[in-house]
């Protein structure tokens, strides 16, 4: 039986980008995808060939094309045609089950293509052609696994660097497409987990010990985006238990650090009830660009070069404090059991007898104060281990096990 060629959805206005469409949809083609055109063109031609034209795109939204060029606004404009586009793009989703989706453009066209991108499951491949995919692609990306390709040049005709973009990013989607299966969630309890490199020796021992015991454990790296992802899934999955033993995220967003993962990070589990251990992983250190820029921004502090594009910089007292503070505030609101386990010797690679930042005299000062502020429905302890001995590890999967022991109870 021959196998059905896979729908790939295609993302790009012909008013501005017609040829390099026209190119695009050539090659998906001829590498055995079904394509389907999503154009939200604003200057062009309403009646557009695509499957999906701009007439249709407004009607779904609401509107005519007509009424939405009479705002005489082109961010106003680009949020209702892409309200649209959202809305067709599920629309045609449903109908035909779609393996993957590319876009192409510039800030408005990646805007509008990864705002689309963005409302779908995990897993389903997404390619992104966009001359926003050198450096500046947080807006754009956020928690999602979206694939950008940097066209080098504008997307203004061919040439032997843009044409060979193109070309590379359509045989990825197809490619991809062709293979596609949807993700189907496992039937083994869920944990989440944060960590960085300088945490890695815990969290590897917890992950491996968690799935040896049957857990499916997603682990996160706390660089910004990967908090927020991990808030995301949390409210979107049935998630059984929370590993948070990696806050550089909320250290950098209390004390301006590069890596702030916002003001809402920790709290989707906190608020949704689900069993939290807490450590203070990585709270020894801000980080920062290059050293330069971190001896500016933080005079008099020690610096520690990770690479040339990151420094750590040293927490000290007040910065601990602050910390302690602001996770008993988000702590006193949680709505399932919290534990929040200190180790004494040091929370991170860096904050040891091998490391370039240890103080073994301030750990002890961040769990004092956070004693100090415990609020009741915190399960608060000690330990005489640093953050990667084995021993603390082995705690951590302990109460694992007993906060799913209770759950199931529960």
């Amino acid at each position: 039986m021959k196998k059905q060629k896979p729908y790939v959805l295609m993302i790009a206005t012909r008013d501005t980008k017609q040829l390099e469409a026209a190119y695009l949809r050539q090659v998906l083609e001829a590498r055995g995808v079904n394509v389907i055109h999503l154009d939200a063109s604003i200057r062009g031609e309403d009646a557009s060939p695509a499957e999906i034209n701009p007439t249709k795109i407004a009607a779904a939204a609401g509107r005519t094309m007509d009424e939405i060029r009479a705002l005489n606004h082109e961010g106003k404009c680009l949020s209702i045609m892409a309200e649209g586009a959202i809305h067709c793009a599920r629309e045609v989703d449903q109908k035909v089950g779609l393996a993957g989706i590319i876009g192409m453009g510039g800030s408005m066209g990646t805007t509008l293509s990864t705002a689309v991108m963005r409302t779908f499951r995990y897993g389903l491949p997404k390619v992104m052609i966009s001359t926003l995919a050198s450096g500046f692609t947080k807006p754009f990306v956020g928690s999602n696994d979206i694939m950008m390709v940097n066209p080098v040049c504008d997307i203004s005709g061919f040439n032997s660097i843009s044409q060979a973009a193109y070309r590379n990013g359509a045989i990825a989607i197809a490619a991809q497409a062709r293979e596609y299966r949807a993700v189907i969630a496992e039937n083994r309890p869920l944990v989440t987990m944060t960590t960085l490199s300088t945490t890695d020796p815990c969290t590897v021992r917890v992950r491996c010990a968690l799935e040896a015991l049957g857990y499916e454990v997603m682990v996160f790296h706390t660089l910004g985006s990967g908090g927020i992802a991990m808030e995301e899934i949390i409210r979107q999955r049935d998630t059984c238990v929370v590993v948070d033993v990696s806050l550089l995220e909320v250290n950098d967003f209390l004390h301006n650090g590069l890596c702030s993962a916002g003001a809402d990070r920790c709290k989707a589990a906190l608020r949704k009830g689900i069993p939290t251990i807490f450590a203070p992983g990585n709270a020894d250190f801000i980080s920062t660009g290059p050293i330069a820029e971190a001896r500016h921004l933080f005079p008099g502090k020690r610096c520690h070069m990770h690479n040339t594009a990151l420094t750590a910089v040293r927490t000290e007292r007040r910065e601990l404090l602050a910390l302690a503070e602001h996770m008993t505030r988000l702590i006193a609101d949680a709505t399932g059991p919290v534990s929040f386990f200190i180790p004494l010797r040091g929370f991170s690679e860096h904050d040891s007898p091998r490391g370039h930042l240890h103080d073994p005299s301030l750990p002890p000062v961040f769990a004092a104060h956070l004693q100090s502020l415990r609020p009741s429905n915190l399960d608060l302890r000690e330990f005489d281990f640093h953050i990667n001995d084995h021993q603390f590890a082995d705690t951590i999967v302990e109460q694992v096990v007993k906060y799913t022991k209770l759950c199931n109870t529960g």
